[in-house]
């Protein structure tokens, strides 16, 4: 396989931002990610699928989970790149936001995509609470450089990034050409 396409790298950075998960299976050397969503996300799976393909073996499959709850899902083969990208998301299995993390058009898409969500007063959120405060620092960081104005929004117990009204048209303007059909309703049409 060789190193990974822009668009797979892309696809894959976006997903540990979000949903995806990457890891090592104990007396293997090198990591796979996996893709798992709820079935209603079937279409966005099926993108990632095909768009990621080249690094899959099986196509993605229907499971139920403990709750009765139906989810698609599909892994990548393991292998060194991906093993390279476990190594800088991920620290004592924890998920991290590595150093130096630059994100572009594609990956904001995939990870809105992922854990994004929009309130019925058009505010716009990318649902972080799985990461560290600092992580989430390092992100509206990530942002900022897009010229994209985020900050923490506390969630109940937790915090999350929550785009600043000045910033979600250039925020949705960005990711639109690269969110899929059945995706669309989670962007924000402002006047």
């Amino acid at each position: 396989m060789g190193s990974l396409t822009k668009l797979e790298r892309q696809i894959v950075i976006g997903s540990l931002l979000g949903d995806g998960y990457m890891r090592i299976i104990p007396g293997k050397s090198n990591a796979f990610l996996e893709v798992n969503h709820s079935i209603k996300a079937k279409e966005y799976v099926d993108y990632k699928f095909e768009s990621l393909s080249r690094l899959c073996e099986s196509s993605p499959k229907e499971r139920s989970t403990n709750d009765g709850r139906v989810a698609y899902r599909f892994f990548t083969k393991q292998h060194k790149v991906l093993t390279d990208l476990y190594h800088q998301f991920y620290q004592h299995g924890r998920k991290i936001i590595p150093a130096g993390l630059m994100l572009d058009p594609v990956t904001l898409a995939v990870w809105y995509m992922d854990d994004g969500s929009k309130s019925r007063d058009r505010d716009v959120y990318l649902n972080t609470q799985q990461f560290s405060v600092n992580d989430q620092k390092r992100l509206l960081h990530c942002l900022r450089l897009l010229g994209i104005q985020a900050r923490l929004n506390k969630d109940k117990h937790y915090f999350r990034i929550r785009i600043m009204k000045g910033s979600i048209n250039l925020f949705m303007k960005m990711i639109a050409p690269h969110v899929i059909d059945s995706m669309k309703y989670k962007l924000v049409i402002t006047p």
